[in-house]
Formats: C-alpha cells, sequence, structure tokens
C-alpha cells in the first residue's frame, strides 16, 4: 500500500502538540455518539407511552442504532481514508446533529426507529475518524496522553448515560420530556460543526484513490449477519433466522478475509490490509478488546436492570447510583498513562482482576443486603469496578493501535471501533439471556437479585479471562 502525508504538511512540533482545539472537537463527536448508545435506555418508557408504540418497536429504536453503528465502522474508516478523516468526520457529524433532530421530533415510532438508523450510520462515520486523527497527529507520549483522554471521555459517557438522561427527563425542559435526550445533541452537534474546518487539520492517505466495493459488501453482510441476531435474538426467543444469520456470518467474514489477501496480494487497496493482523499486540489487544466490551456493556445493562426492576428505584435514582462507578473510573483513567510506562500489559491484567474482585465483592454485598438493604452498600465495590474500567480502557486502545502506521489510520481504528461494538452486542445478548433465563414469569424483587448476582459472576470471568489474555501481548508494550 502506498504511504500516507498529511495535508497541508504539518511541521514536526505540531505534530506533536496539535491544538486542544481539535482535541475538544473530536472528543465532542466520541462523546455523544457513545451517550447515544445508552441514554436511549432511560426514555424508552416515557417514549412508549407517549408515541403508543409496541414493546417490539421500543427494542428497535435501542437496536437499530447499535446495528447501523457496528455494521458501518470499518467501511467508515477506510473512507476517512481515501476522501479526507476531517471531511468524513464531518459529515458524519452533520448526519448525527440532524438525525438526532429527527428522532427528538418523531411523531411516531416509524420516524424514531429511521432516525435512529441513521444517528448509527452517522456515528459509524465519525468514531474511526477519532482515533484516526488522534493517531496520525500525536506522536509518542502526546499520543498517550491524547488516548488517554479519549479513554476518559468515552468512559465518562457509558457510566453517566443513564444518570444524564434521567436528568435531562426530570428536568423536563420545555417540556420536552424524552425527547431532550436526542435534542440535546443537536446544539452541541451544530457547535462542534462550525470549529471542526478551523480546529482540525485534513489528511488522508496518499496513492489510495479506489474504495473495495466488494469487501464493503462483505463486511457489512458479515456484521450484520453477527450483530442483528446477538442484538434481537433473546428478545424474540431465538427463532429460526438468528441461527441462519449466524452461521451465514462464518462464510462472509472468510469470504472477506480471503478477499482481503488476495486485493493486497495483487497490490491493490484493501478495505483492512491483512498486514494488520501479522501484528501481535494488534491482534491480542482485539480479542481483549472483544472480551472487556463484553463484560462492561452487559454490565450497564444488568446494573440499571437490578436497581430499576428489583430495587424500584426510577431513572434518576439509578443514575445516581453510577455516579461511584464513573468517579473510580476518572481516577483511574487520570493516573493511568504514568501506571503504563512501569507496569506494561500488567496494568492490563491488574484492570482485569480489579474488575474481577469489585465484581465479586458486589455478588456478596448484593446477596447480603437482599431486596430490600441500603443501596449504599454498593457503592464501594461499584467504586472499584469503576477503576478496573479505567485501567483497562485507554491503555487497551493504546495497545492495538501503538504500531499504527498512517495509511492503516482508518482501518485499524475502524476494526478496534468494530470490535468494541460486537463486544457490547455479545455481552447483551449472552448475558442478558443469563439474566432474563433465571427468571420466571412474575419475577420477585429476591429473583430478580439472584439473576443479578449470577450476571455479575459471568462478567468476573470475563474481567479475569482479559487478565489472562493480555499476557499473549508483547512485553515492551
Amino acid at each position: 500500500m502506498s504511504s500516507t502525508s498529511l495535508t497541508p504538511t504539518l511541521p514536526a512540533a505540531r505534530r506533536a502538540a496539535p491544538s486542544w482545539l481539535a482535541m475538544a472537537v473530536v472528543l465532542t463527536g466520541t462523546f455523544i455518539v457513545t451517550l447515544d448508545f445508552f441514554i436511549v435506555n432511560v426514555a424508552i418508557p416515557a417514549t412508549q407511552a407517549d408515541l403508543g408504540a409496541s414493546a417490539g418497536a421500543m427494542q428497535l429504536v435501542i437496536a437499530a442504532y447499535g446495528i447501523a453503528l457496528a455494521a458501518g465502522l470499518i467501511l467508515g474508516g477506510r473512507l476517512g481514508d481515501l476522501v479526507g478523516r476531517r471531511r468524513v468526520f464531518s459529515i458524519g457529524l452533520a448526519l448525527f446533529t440532524l438525525s438526532s433532530a429527527v428522532c427528538g421530533l418523531a411523531p411516531d415510532a416509524t420516524t424514531l426507529i429511521a432516525g435512529r438508523v441513521v444517528q448509527g450510520a452517522a456515528a459509524a462515520l465519525m468514531t474511526p475518524q477519532a482515533l484516526s486523527i488522534i493517531g496520525i497527529t500525536y506522536a509518542g507520549e502526546a499520543r498517550a496522553k491524547a488516548l488517554v483522554v479519549y479513554g476518559l471521555v468515552m468512559g465518562l459517557a457509558a457510566a453517566c448515560g443513564q444518570l444524564i438522561g434521567g436528568l435531562l427527563i426530570h428536568v423536563d425542559l420545555l417540556g420536552l420530556d424524552w425527547r431532550s435526550c436526542y435534542l440535546v445533541n443537536v446544539p452541541i452537534g451544530l457547535a462542534a460543526l462550525a470549529l471542526a474546518p478551523y480546529a482540525i487539520r485534513e489528511s488522508r492517505a496518499d496513492g489510495a484513490t479506489r474504495l473495495d466495493l466488494s469487501g464493503a459488501l462483505l463486511a457489512t453482510l458479515a456484521l450484520v449477519a453477527v450483530v442483528l441476531p446477538l442484538v434481537l435474538g433473546r428478545e424474540h426467543g431465538w427463532p429460526l433466522w438468528t441461527w441462519l444469520c449466524l452461521a451465514a456470518a462464518l462464510p462472509l467474514l472468510a469470504g472477506f478475509a480471503i478477499s482481503q489477501r488476495r486485493l493486497a496480494a495483487r497490490g491493490g487497496d484493501p478495505l483492512v490490509d491483512p498486514a494488520l493482523f501479522r501484528e501481535r499486540a494488534f491482534t491480542v489487544g482485539l480479542l481483549a478488546t472483544i472480551l472487556f466490551y463484553t463484560g462492561m456493556g452487559s454490565f450497564f445493562l444488568v446494573l440499571a436492570l437490578y436497581l430499576q426492576e428489583g430495587r424500584g428505584l426510577d431513572a434518576l435514582g439509578s443514575g445516581l447510583v453510577f455516579t461511584p462507578l464513573a468517579v473510580g473510573y476518572l481516577a483511574a483513567s487520570i493516573v493511568s498513562q504514568g501506571l503504563a510506562g512501569r507496569l506494561g500489559r500488567q496494568l492490563l491484567a491488574l484492570g482485569g482482576l480489579t474488575r474481577a474482585v469489585a465484581l465479586a465483592g458486589l455478588v456478596l454485598t448484593v446477596g447480603a443486603v437482599g431486596a430490600g438493604g441500603e443501596i449504599a452498600l454498593l457503592l464501594p465495590a461499584l467504586v472499584l469496578d469503576g477503576v478496573g474500567m479505567g485501567l483497562l480502557t485507554a491503555p487497551l486502545i493504546a495497545t492495538v493501535l501503538a504500531d499504527m502506521k498512517p495509511e492503516h489510520a482508518g482501518a485499524a481504528s475502524g476494526v478496534l471501533s468494530t470490535a468494541q461494538q460486537v463486544g457490547n452486542a455479545l455481552g447483551i445478548a449472552v448475558v442478558g439471556a443469563l439474566f432474563y433465563g433465571s427468571l420466571g414469569a412474575t419475577p420477585s424483587p429476591d429473583d430478580i437479585a439472584q439473576a443479578f448476582e449470577l450476571s455479575l459472576i459471568a462478567v468476573a470471568g470475563l474481567s479475569a479471562a482479559v487478565a489472562l489474555l493480555v499476557q499473549a501481548l508483547p512485553r515492551r508494550r
């Protein structure tokens, strides 16, 4: 593949220490994309009542975003390489802002679902560009610091999504109720869009002029075949079509891998260069990313279910319980860069083991307090779990992208972001099935607490598996 340059050419000092405004714009896009993955759960009851929608339609409101996002990330990353990362980021941001307005003003569930599909597709354009812009603009210690901030923003958006949504609905500004969860993106998106041309320098891959359309089609079909049944299967009782989709995913993924290898061998421009997977840090890091997000996404789901259905908290009260987790995450993210220099890959292992210990403590605490005990007793374990997440998120991203070449920036970022979304979908499907499968037709609060404990044990096992897997990383990491 051809070499890559920045357009226009930047002096070395500029590459090492770019404007804080560029980071602010990129992180604004990252924050609202991540927030919208989690905030919608809080708005579902009010949305369903206001629109008179079915439970199935509300499930699609949640699923449409995640499916469109996961399916488009690799293609979005490659488009940034070809036509300009700032340009694609700005197009994605504009579409995301517009579709957020459509969602917030939706007169019926069909319009809302359509808006969510466009939101997810727009997020797929934005997300890889954020990592690519950071990766090619920063170098050395500056890149490590930038990735810590990126991981911090992404984690806080996830951990605080329920709290922010609960506050918006509770305040009920201008009588917007659930609509404010979408409309809040509009002024934020417009401000970031206005600043993007001045804050972000354009960059692209020189010489790469053609998009691998057959590879893009195979990748999209394969990811939809994986994510669609994982997201919708449990709610529909795992009908035949879900298994057919999962079975079809294997030949589709194999066909995609073969097509990329052949295109690279001919000197073409594959969607994902197979050379990326010859880096052990990249491949092992991706597997660890899937495991980590399988446990992280599912934990947020079962914790919210336990707090609201098992303990009777409203959206705001439940969101407040997430706050200690965010505090632990913030503290650990701040110190993670310094620890990474001393501990290397063992920092990731420490994060995984910290999560496992915290979740084991949460199991014991939930079992001790029962269905009517004091919620405050859960907070120490939640803080510790946030610490474990903070020790993992940014260092894991840095590990995967450590040796990323500029010409691979978009593809590597797209693959990493896809791994995160596949992990989320896998966790919600597997751990969600474990949670709901242990409940009867009319579960009591004690039944929900026991289902939560069972789910926590599974997530703790996933966290311990991350600590074990990262031992395969090169020692120099």
